[in-house]
């Protein structure tokens, strides 16, 4: 049952996702000639006007088939026919509405809370090295050069270091103040090493503006926490064995229909759903966010990029891209395996 809960709520993302595409299309005057979840062969296919709806197989993926969207078409409502400003918004909508999904979840579990975070410390544990470097009261407005938003900007910003000395920026007293090196304990986890967090902030009561203010800088912290992921990825900090397909997505969701109550499954939900967006505006060729670049470049050149050679691009991408989610899913059935 775990199983098909994670299934059904990765499902939903992608839903949600294809759902951006396919009502800015239909907004837009473009002919949608299907509508799909899952890819491989069709399970069942309904077509109502001109839209097809299926539900297809494999339930990795989904899309929008719109017409003259990949080949040439002299259909006056095909994809090539609209402005490019709003071939631009038909292509961001589907990551976009990700990133909206995500802040609606953020914005549930914000409402499930009876205080909301600060960035002020309130108190220290035990044989606290921090305490050394800060003080109660200190209002933390940045951690390593990262403005803090929210608490869970504090608390990404130190679990991604790994010498366990970080800077900060402070307001205390009403002064401004850099702490160049504010030294905490660490310990190591499954061979690497992270902080101690060895301070509390004081929390607050939140009326229902702050909820949504507080919903919308724990999404942004969110949004920062994937950009920064990848950006490990690139620089070699994290290797592609650490990365997880659909499959570890399932996983994932699957363990915490198990062993977490509905607010860790929420948070989940909200980091992948957040990164699907985040991933899918890379511009990366195959990607919604290669295909905005070369929108942006036809509005620059006042004409379109030669679709032959787009699709060319494209077409490789997605192989290197294939390629890439083979291996991430090898990786993930050895770790399903071996218990990793």
């Amino acid at each position: 049952m775990s199983i098909v809960i994670a299934i059904l709520l990765f499902g939903f993302m992608i839903f949600f996702h294809e759902l951006g595409h396919f009502a800015t299309a239909k907004w837009a005057g473009v002919r949608v000639n299907e509508f799909s979840l899952g890819m491989g062969p069709k399970i069942i296919s309904k077509t109502v006007g001109e839209t097809a709806y299926s539900l297809r197989l494999l339930p990795i993926g989904g899309f929008v088939a719109m017409e003259g969207e990949d080949e040439e078409s002299d259909d006056e409502r095909s994809f090539m026919s609209c402005p490019v400003w709003k071939r631009i918004i038909i292509t961001s909508a589907g990551a976009i509405m990700n990133l909206i999904l995500g802040l609606a979840v953020i914005f549930v579990l914000t409402c499930g809370q009876t205080l909301i975070g600060t960035t002020t410390v309130a108190s220290f544990l035990d044989n606290s090295s921090s305490s050394d470097y800060l003080e109660v009261n200190d209002k933390i407005l940045a951690v390593n050069g990262e403005k803090s938003g929210c608490d869970y900007d504090i608390v990404y910003s130190l679990i991604r270091d790994t010498d366990g000395i970080v800077s900060m920026d402070v307001l205390r007293g009403g002064e401004k103040i850099h702490l160049d090196e504010v030294v905490f304990d660490t310990q190591e986890i499954n061979g690497m090493k992270s902080i101690i967090l060895d301070f509390s902030i004081y929390g607050e009561e939140p009326t229902f503006l702050g909820r949504i203010g507080y919903s919308f800088r724990w999404t942004w912290s969110l949004v920062k926490l994937v950009w920064h992921s990848l950006g490990d990825i690139i620089s070699g900090e994290f290797g592609i064995s650490q990365l997880s397909g659909p499959i570890g997505v399932t996983e994932t969701i699957s363990d915490a229909v198990q062993t977490t109550n509905y607010k860790g499954l929420l948070l989940i939900l909200a980091i992948i759903t957040v990164n699907l967006g985040v991933f899918n505006l890379l511009p990366l060729p195959a990607l919604d966010g290669g295909r905005i670049f070369f929108m942006i470049i036809e509005l620059f050149r006042g004409k379109p990029i030669d679709q032959k050679v787009e699709g060319i691009i494209h077409t490789v991408g997605m192989g290197l891209l294939m390629l890439l989610m083979v291996i991430v899913a090898y990786n993930d059935i050895v770790r399903l395996v071996t218990g990793g």
